[in-house]
C-alpha cells in the first residue's frame, strides 16, 4: 500500500521526546527524530520562527521537516521550543527575550549533538530562527546554515558580513512575495558574503503555505545537506 506525501504525513522514524539544560538554568523541551533502520547522514538543529508571533518546533515547515527526512533523506532532525515557548510537546522554562539569551537555546541544542554524537550537524532557521544562526551559528561547529526568509530586523550588517571568509556554507531561502525582505533587497543585504548561496523562490511568501511550497523548501535543504537523496520522493510506499 502507498500513500501521497503531503500534508500531515508522517513517514517512519525512530522519535524521542528530549529536554535540553542551558547555561544559565532553563529547561527546553524537544523532539530527536532520527531514521529507522540506518545512522543519519547529516543533522538538522531547526531554529523555529518568533514564538510572539505563534512560532515553536511545530510550526510547519519544522515539523514537516522531522516528520518526512528522516525517512527521505537519512537526516536527524532535533525540533524544540526555545525558551518561554509552548507546543503540543510542553512549554520550555524561561521567557523570550528578543535573541538574546536564545544563544544559550542554541548553545544547549549543539551541546546535545555532541553529547549524542550527531553527525554533520547544519542550523536550519526559519524567520526569527535565521537571526539566532546569523548572531551566533558561527560560533558552533556546525557544517553551514539555511536560512528560511530571513527578515534581517535583528541581525546587524555586521552579523551578516562576519559570514565573509567563513568557509561554511550560508544557504538563503528567500520568497518573491515575502512580508520583509524580497529576493532584490536580500542580494543587497548578503552581497558582503559572497560565498552566500541566494535562492529566490518564484511565488513564495514568508510562511510557505502549500505543499508546493512545502516540497520546494524540503528540497532545497536536502540539496545543501545531502543531495545525493534527491529528488525527494511524493509516495511512500508501506
Amino acid at each position: 500500500m502507498s500513500r501521497e506525501i503531503r500534508g500531515p504525513v508522517v513517514l517512519p522514524a525512530q522519535r524521542t521526546e528530549i529536554t535540553l539544560e542551558t547555561a544559565d538554568g532553563m529547561t527546553l523541551v524537544g523532539e530527536l527524530a532520527v531514521p529507522l533502520d540506518a545512522d543519519p547522514v547529516a543533522t538538522l538543529v531547526t531554529l523555529h520562527p518568533l514564538p510572539t508571533a505563534g512560532g515553536n518546533m511545530d510550526t510547519h515547515i519544522i515539523r514537516k521537516a522531522a516528520a518526512r527526512l528522516p525517512a527521505q533523506a537519512g537526516l536527524a532532525v532535533l525540533r524544540f521550543n526555545m525558551r518561554g515557548t509552548v507546543s503540543p510537546r510542553g512549554r520550555s522554562e524561561g521567557s523570550f527575550d528578543g535573541g538574546a539569551a536564545e544563544q544559550f537555546d542554541l548553545a544547549a541544542a549543539m551541546g546535545f549533538v555532541r553529547e549524542r554524537g550527531l553527525p554533520r550537524p547544519w542550523l536550519l532557521g526559519w524567520s526569527f530562527g535565521t537571526e539566532l544562526a546569523l548572531t551566533y551559528g558561527r560560533d558552533h561547529p556546525v557544517e553551514g546554515a539555511i536560512l528560511l526568509s530571513p527578515p534581517l530586523h535583528r541581525a546587524t550588517t555586521a552579523d551578516v558580513s562576519a559570514w565573509r571568509g567563513d568557509r561554511r556554507e550560508l544557504v538563503v531561502l528567500v520568497p518573491e512575495h515575502d512580508d520583509y525582505l524580497r529576493p532584490a533587497q536580500a542580494r543587497e543585504r548578503f552581497a558582503s558574503v559572497p560565498h552566500a548561496r541566494l535562492i529566490a523562490v518564484d511565488g513564495g511568501r514568508h510562511l510557505w503555505v502549500g505543499e508546493s511550497q512545502t516540497r520546494r523548501v524540503l528540497t532545497e535543504i536536502v540539496a545543501a545537506v545531502n543531495p545525493v537523496a534527491l529528488p525527494l520522493s511524493t509516495v511512500w510506499a508501506d
